[in-house]
């Protein structure tokens, strides 16, 4: 038995993979390689291409409100559409906060090739953004993680640094001491050999490598505790109204980001620092692919680097074909 895509037909329709076999088919160094792919191809080019769409939705049983996010990317892996929705009440029904669905189309005819599980794919890709960035700019011999948040993405980004840093020490900032989530996240790493614990913000003060993965509208620490040296994740903030980030760590900080339109449009964490002069409008930060392509890079070991992550339509276009790839149905990319 292999784990060849059978032909396509429009009889037959694309095949639909789930998160297990997603999980199974895409490891994160596979991941990161197709990232680093794509965005060294692209170098020169705008990411953005047509902007993400966000459709509030009522949760009436909830008192609250969800969304449907709509990010649509081309290229020459083909063409491709995420519909992921997030809603802050699942917690109490027993659902993900994140669900949804991605759909890759051939780059010949836009036959649909693949619907891939949406939350899975976001979970891989956001980490494995995040393992790029990190395996540029964090001291090699970070050791003590600490993270901001403790559902899925929290749990993908410990394995990410995990994978990428010789990391032996996790603390879990979780929305409370007695998180469900949180202590289940402990468990497992303990289980592990990882030294580990639920914290308070103020543990990035012992922080090599900090990850914020939250909803929060607010800072999740005092930048006055963030160390010299430390590496800092930030992706939960995906919106203007959101935020993560002290502005007076941003104005300190070799600042990295996917693409400079996307974060100026949606980094709230970024509006709040530029509206506060904390950071100048234009020339606020590198993108990854200047990275990726050794022209920046941390400058010595005191010095503070953040990647702030918005999330590309593109990004998910580039491991959803990596997926397509690696099942046998595709032969490699083409060049432009």
């Amino acid at each position: 038995m292999t784990n060849a895509i059978p032909t396509i037909t429009p009889e037959g329709g694309p095949r639909f993979v789930s998160a297990a076999e997603l999980r199974a088919v895409l490891s994160l160094e596979m991941a990161t390689e197709a990232l680093a792919r794509g965005f060294l191809a692209r170098a020169g080019e705008e990411l953005v291409g047509v902007p993400r769409s966000v459709l509030s939705v009522p949760d009436r049983d909830q008192n609250d409100e969800g969304e449907l996010l709509l990010m649509p990317a081309f290229g020459p892996e083909g063409a491709g559409l995420k519909l992921v929705s997030i809603v802050r009440g699942n917690g109490a029904r027993g659902l993900p906060l994140i669900q949804g669905l991605y759909v890759l189309l051939a780059r010949d005819g836009l036959t649909p090739e693949l619907v891939v599980d949406g939350a899975a794919l976001t979970g891989i890709r956001t980490a494995a953004v995040s393992a790029l960035a990190t395996s540029r700019l964090a001291r090699p011999d970070s050791r003590h993680l600490v993270v901001f948040g403790a559902g899925a993405q929290a749990a993908a980004r410990v394995d990410a640094m995990r994978a990428t840093l010789p990391i032996d020490r996790v603390t879990i900032v979780a929305s409370s001491v007695g998180s469900a989530r949180g202590g289940a996240l402990v468990r497992e790493l303990l289980a592990d050999g990882i030294q580990a614990a639920i914290g308070r913000p103020s543990a990035v003060a012992g922080a090599d490598v900090v990850c914020t993965c939250t909803t929060s509208t607010d800072p999740v620490f005092d930048d006055r505790e963030l160390p010299a040296g430390v590496h800092v994740n930030a992706t939960g903030a995906y919106r203007l109204d959101m935020c993560e980030l002290p502005a007076a760590s941003l104005a300190r900080a070799l600042v990295v980001v996917e693409s400079i339109e996307a974060t100026w449009a949606e980094a709230g964490d970024v509006a709040r620092a530029i509206d506060a002069g904390a950071l100048p409008p234009a020339g606020f930060a590198h993108e990854l692919v200047e990275v990726l392509d050794g022209t920046v890079g941390r400058s010595g070991p005191e010095e503070i680097t953040i990647f702030k992550s918005v999330g590309l339509a593109v990004e998910d276009l580039m491991l959803a074909r990596a997926v397509a790839d690696a099942l046998g149905e595709e032969p490699p990319l083409r060049s432009y």
